[in-house]
């Protein structure tokens, strides 16, 4: 039985040209993106209304502190995961999609490493609120872990096992 090879719509196929290979990978990264920003944008806001809150006050030096680091690298990580947009908007019909496809991609892979971060300071943020120091380190460990794990090291070693 002849063993044939898949080819996934995120594959280059050997029927389509540059251009339509550029096409298809900018339409493929906004799709995901339209995936990605909705969760951040609802971060963002939720992290712009909590110093408005009763419980604000209560916050220790530390708690205020990371909040503000969590608020911060929710905004970056929103810049970042925006910008392909705005990017392509400016850029389109320059003649510039390769350029568009590139820096987009470079800035989404950013911007859901900050995303990361910032997800992982927000759920260290209430579990030292809630729980303490201890749970807080805790939650944060294991928050890192599995976003390192599902985001990163088990694409990258599919990426590795598929090159062997």
């Amino acid at each position: 039985m002849a063993e044939s090879k898949e080819v996934h719509s995120t594959e280059d196929r050997a029927d389509e040209s540059e251009k339509e290979r550029l096409d298809r990978n900018l339409e493929q990264l906004l799709q995901e993106l339209r995936v990605a920003l909705p969760g951040v944008q609802v971060l963002f806001a939720f992290l712009l209304t909590v110093p408005f809150s009763q419980g604000f006050v209560k916050l220790s030096d530390f708690e205020r502190d990371l909040y503000f680091f969590v608020l911060m690298a929710t905004a970056v990580a929103t810049v970042f995961l925006i910008s392909p947009t705005a990017i392509h908007r400016l850029l389109f019909r320059a003649g510039m999609k390769r350029e568009i496809v590139m820096r987009s991609n470079v800035l989404s892979l950013i911007g859901l490493a900050v995303l990361a971060v910032a997800m992982t300071a927000a759920v260290t943020l209430i579990a030292h609120f809630v729980l303490g120091p201890t749970a807080a380190v805790i939650t944060a460990i294991a928050t890192a872990v599995v976003i390192v794990s599902l985001w990163y090291a088990l694409p990258l070693g599919d990426r590795l096992l598929r090159d062997l």
